[in-house]
């Protein structure tokens, strides 16, 4: 595993990057959820209130393409800005819309049953790089943001 990671800082040598991420990413995951009910609200409209019927399939949708939206444009949500994260794939590099659509699309694949997102939660609290289960599948992990210098 670790050969496939080679681009990631190692969570032995470099402990800062992954300090605090599980809880900064509930955070992020806490303020992305309102962030999306508020689009999804804003959106009903344009559906002449037909999505009302649907909502959570709605709220999923705008989720989706939220997601994917802003993880490709700089491997993080809005939630994820705010607490100072980003994810970044093997390399060490930022996700780019390919990467971005595949890791929502596990993401929300995880989100839709319970058993997969209890695996990721766990998998997140114990691992050394706080990866979650689709993190593990793709090789993506996410990371304090690093300074610019």
């Amino acid at each position: 595993m670790s050969d496939t990671l080679w681009g990631l800082p190692d969570p032995d040598l470099h402990r800062e990057f992954y300090a605090d991420v599980p809880i900064k990413r509930f955070g992020a995951w806490i303020v992305d959820t309102l962030v999306i009910m508020v689009i999804s609200i804003l959106a009903l409209p344009f559906t002449a209130f037909a999505a009302a019927f649907v909502f959570p399939a709605f709220f999923t949708v705008i989720g989706f393409a939220y997601r994917t939206v802003t993880l490709s444009r700089g491997s993080a949500t809005w939630g994820m800005r705010l607490m100072a994260l980003e994810i970044r794939n093997g390399r060490g590099e930022r996700l780019e819309a390919r990467d971005a659509a595949l890791h929502t699309a596990l993401y929300t694949g995880s989100m839709l049953t319970v058993l997969p997102q209890v695996a990721s939660i766990v998998m997140m609290l114990t691992g050394p790089r706080a990866q979650g289960l689709p993190d593990m599948i793709l090789g993506t992990a996410a990371i304090n943001r690093p300074a610019r210098g």
